[in-house]
């Protein structure tokens, strides 16, 4: 046998499992809110869903579609309401005509 060999010496153990961290090597950053404005529209609904987007700001990323899907919801609704309101009544019957043809 040769002595340039450059293997492990009988003795010696090898180890076959790479060595891995305990923890991730990168640290996240906190859920920080954007800073977006929310101006009141006025309708007490939809500013009720603009006030609950804020919720999303303190939340990791993983939790903001459950606001997300609240706010839809709710602006849903809001504009469905909107179809529901009492108006003024249709017409019904045939329309007379506007003129006289005589």
């Amino acid at each position: 046998m040769s002595d340039s060999y450059a293997g492990p010496e009988e003795a010696e153990a090898v180890d076959s499992e790479p060595q891995v961290p305990d923890e991730p090597s990168y640290d996240p950053a906190a859920p920080a809110p954007l800073g977006v404005e929310r101006a009141p529209t006025g309708n007490a609904d939809v500013d009720s869903g603009l006030a609950r987007l804020g919720d999303a700001d303190h939340l990791a990323t993983e939790g903001h579609i459950e606001v997300y899907e609240d706010v839809h919801r709710g602006l849903r609704d809001a504009l469905t309401a909107l179809d529901a309101r009492p108006g003024p009544s249709a017409p019904t019957g045939v329309p007379t005509p506007s003129y006289n043809r005589s």
